[in-house]
């Protein structure tokens, strides 16, 4: 099967720590829909570095960027924007490197950036019958949060990492604060770039949680991350309060 011609804009970003035997066929996957796609390596010790590594040799349009200790996702994909950024791209889509996420969405989500690059374009999980309940019924809260921070500028889902981002947007909000370089990364990072005027727009795509005797691995902890998660939306209710004069006004004038 022919790659697709390679983007100058837009590439798939890949954030992977320890993902398992199916992080192969999550990038060719990827790969298939687009060119080009880079991995950024987050101080894996599965050997999933090496055989990234050893796809990448015949295939000029991958990339892995290999980290050397885990720094947590949000840095994972600083990382890469901010390379990204210097070699002229304007987006990036990211997207779980565990099978997870729809590589098959990539062209559309693609697509409706191009038609509209200064949005962000979200992924809006649907989930299948095997879905833990716990995860999908948890996440409720958090999108609450993240619209009520936001006064419902429109964030479908805040949690779900398949979505393009407008890169040079994401850099500056991450700069800005020491925050959002791990678990959190994915609702704060919707939440600030709304606040910095990025209109959100969503898209349905399918999400699949593989169980363990299927090569899924899971580094959610129930625990520590909820408790980084309650930390997140403390602080940024704290920011919402601040700028509420500002976001009142623009939604009044935005409608």
């Amino acid at each position: 099967m022919p790659m697709p011609s390679p983007s100058t804009s837009h590439l798939v970003l890949i954030p992977s720590y320890n993902p398992g035997p199916t992080v192969v066929d999550t990038v060719r996957a990827a790969r298939a829909q687009w060119t080009p796609v880079w991995v950024v390596v987050d101080g894996s010790t599965d050997g999933s570095a090496e055989r990234l590594q050893a796809l990448a040799a015949d295939d000029p349009g991958l990339r892995v960027i290999v980290l050397p200790e885990n720094r947590g996702k949000g840095a994972a994909v600083l990382e890469g924007i901010t390379l990204a950024a210097a070699e002229g791209y304007t987006h990036a889509l990211t997207m779980d490197s565990d099978g997870q996420h729809p590589a098959g969405l990539i062209p559309d989500f693609m697509a409706a950036s191009q038609a509209e690059p200064a949005a962000m374009v979200l992924g809006r999980p649907v989930f299948d019958a095997d879905a833990p309940a716990l995860r999908v019924n948890g996440r409720k809260v958090s999108n609450g949060w993240a619209n009520l921070e936001t006064l419902w500028m429109g964030i479908g889902d805040s949690l779900y990492g398949f979505r393009v981002y407008p890169v040079q947007p994401l850099i500056r909000v991450m700069r800005a604060n020491r925050w959002m370089r791990r678990f959190d990364f994915d609702p704060e990072a919707v939440v600030r770039l709304c606040w910095a005027g990025v209109v959100p727009r969503n898209l349905d795509a399918p999400v699949r949680y593989f169980r363990a005797d299927e090569g899924g691995v899971s580094h959610f902890r129930y625990l520590r991350d909820n408790v980084l998660l309650t930390w997140m939306h403390s602080r940024l209710f704290l920011g919402f309060l601040w700028r509420l004069p500002a976001l009142a006004w623009r939604r009044l004038n935005t409608r």
